[in-house]
């Protein structure tokens, strides 16, 4: 064999290696980005807070109980082409989480959220305690009364009951409970506003405002969801007439944490602004969250000529023209007679 064939041969060897080792080290990433990240318990989880960096969010991944080099972790989000691409946001691993599977979880915003819900006809102090227990939420509006609150939510003047839409929110750990107001807030002033665009022409109602107290009045007195209809048409039918609306749950509400579970005779004629038996028209504010099928109700509600209506018992309402009918209906539902 000539010499020159010989050096070319070892040329072509020691070329080689480079190649080898570089085939290695691709074969040693590809089974590190692969393989579980081993955990301190068994699961880890992070909020990312908006403008932080791959290298923040890998050192904040190791701080959390991930066991591994928080270089490490960033070179692969680096690597990979997405750490910009990261959103903030609350996460959750467990183990058998690779580094693939989490950069996948902090690109795509597949975060864990947790949930809190707001009822129909609850009011603004059952809706605070519920943002109270819900969990890892933020506590922001905790020491606010109704006015700094609303204030705080950018409807500064309006009133802070029936102003949120019932539903399930869900949101990332660690928000601030003002978030979660907000969307409530917002969702309200959306479907509030739909309501209304879709009324009756012969609404007695003149505002949205005066729809959602209304609704919060037919959420309060409905038992049955096919009644609604007809319990608001009973109240827009004494709105027209000059009838005082003479329903409980406003004297009820007026009364606030002074009553009992007992309406009493006296609690009818005690006039407060919420009292409908002793003052005409609707009371200042809702007393209650409606619902969309209420909201709807208030502003076009089933044509009936009654004008009362009282609970049979079994959560339906039987309903009447003549206060005559409306007593002989007391006395069967409610008397027994």
């Amino acid at each position: 064999m000539s010499r020159r064939s010989l050096g070319s041969r070892l040329r072509l060897a020691l070329l080689g290696v480079p190649l080898v080792l570089l085939a290695f080290a691709a074969l040693l990433a590809w089974w590190w980005v692969e393989r579980p990240l081993e955990l301190a318990g068994d699961s880890a989880e992070l909020s990312i807070e908006a403008g932080a960096t791959p290298r923040e969010v890998a050192q904040a991944w190791v701080d959390a109980g991930v066991r591994t080099s928080p270089r490490l972790l960033y070179s692969w989000f680096r690597w990979s082409g997405q750490a910009r691409r990261i959103r903030a946001g609350s996460y959750e691993i467990d183990r058998g989480t690779s580094p693939r599977r989490l950069l996948a979880k902090l690109v795509q915003g597949d975060e864990t959220l947790e949930q809190v819900r707001f009822i129909e006809g609850w009011t603004l102090r059952q809706l605070r305690a519920a943002l109270a227990q819900a969990p890892a939420l933020k506590p922001a509006s905790a020491g606010m009364d109704e006015a700094t609150l609303m204030a705080a939510l950018g409807a500064a003047g309006q009133a802070a009951e029936g102003r949120f839409f019932p539903d399930t929110y869900a949101y990332s750990r660690g928000v601030s409970d003002l978030t979660v107001l907000r969307r409530a807030h917002r969702a309200m002033d959306q479907r509030l506003a739909a309501a209304w665009a879709d009324r009756a022409p012969d609404t007695p109602l003149k505002s949205a405002e005066e729809a959602l107290i209304l609704a919060s009045i037919v959420e309060k007195e409905t038992g049955q969801a096919a009644d609604r209809g007809l319990v608001a048409g009973v109240f827009a039918n004494r709105l027209r007439v000059g009838m005082p609306l003479q329903t409980d749950p406003t004297v009820i509400y007026g009364l606030g944490p002074a009553f009992d579970g007992n309406l009493r005779k006296r609690d009818l004629l005690a006039d407060t602004p919420y009292n409908t038996y002793t003052r005409a028209g609707l009371p200042p504010t809702p007393i209650a969250l409606p619902g969309m099928a209420s909201l709807r109700a208030a502003v076009r509600p089933e044509p009936t000529r009654a004008l009362y209506f009282v609970a049979r018992g079994d959560g339906s309402s039987a309903f009447s023209q003549t206060l005559a009918e409306h007593n002989r209906a007391v006395n069967q539902y409610q008397r027994g007679r």
